[in-house]
């Protein structure tokens, strides 16, 4: 992706806890983005306040209602309705993780390729999308992450190598995990079994 050359506003949408969504890992991807040279990222929701997250006791904070943010530049997954419009005007319509299917419902996926949670990934045949195995996937101004990590990747990709090594080196976004199981290919059986078992 380019980098920047002028102030940009972001969104991403926070799903109320009975709505469809992504709602597991904000915080990762609005690290980078909000660390991007000019970046105004806006938290919104169909009404501003406080929403509660899927990862247990964490909220955040939906400053902006929807309608007052109607053609950010760049979309990071939300409701149907506002995310055709949006994605009409943005520069870039993205997703982190299971929000692939939030861009797939609104009919953004079509004939393209996208990765989305292992989980996830295959559903997103139902969409008319071609799923790929990969954490990042470009297809047009469509950019879909798999999981939460990967959305890291996936926001340091818009603010340009200079600017995105800036802020891998800010984060320490230096993974050495203790274990090699971050995908199913690597994990044990027994991991990834349990895994489709809790989602079942």
């Amino acid at each position: 992706m380019p980098p920047r050359r002028r102030r940009e506003r972001s969104a991403k949408r926070l799903n109320s806890p009975d709505g469809p969504g992504d709602r597991r890992g904000p915080p990762c991807p609005y690290e980078v983005l909000t660390r991007l040279p000019g970046a105004d990222v806006r938290l919104v929701a169909e009404t501003p306040g406080e929403k509660a997250t899927d990862g247990g006791p964490l909220k955040l904070m939906a400053d902006h209602a929807l309608a007052e943010v109607p053609g950010p530049e760049i979309v990071v997954e939300s409701v149907l309705g506002w995310l055709r419009s949006a994605h009409e005007r943005s520069r870039w319509t993205t997703s982190v993780c299971w929000g692939s299917a939030g861009l797939g419902a609104a009919g953004l996926l079509e004939r393209r390729e996208a990765t989305s949670h292992w989980l996830a990934r295959d559903g997103l045949a139902q969409y008319g999308a071609r799923p790929v195995d990969e954490r990042v996937v470009i297809s047009g101004k469509v950019v879909t992450s798999a999981g939460v990590s990967a959305g890291i990747d996936m926001a340091a990709l818009e603010a340009g190598t200079a600017v995105a090594q800036q802020m891998r080196l800010l984060i320490e976004y230096n993974p050495q995990p203790p274990f090699d199981a971050g995908s199913p290919d690597r994990a044990p059986v027994e991991v990834v079994e349990a895994l489709r078992g809790r989602r079942a």
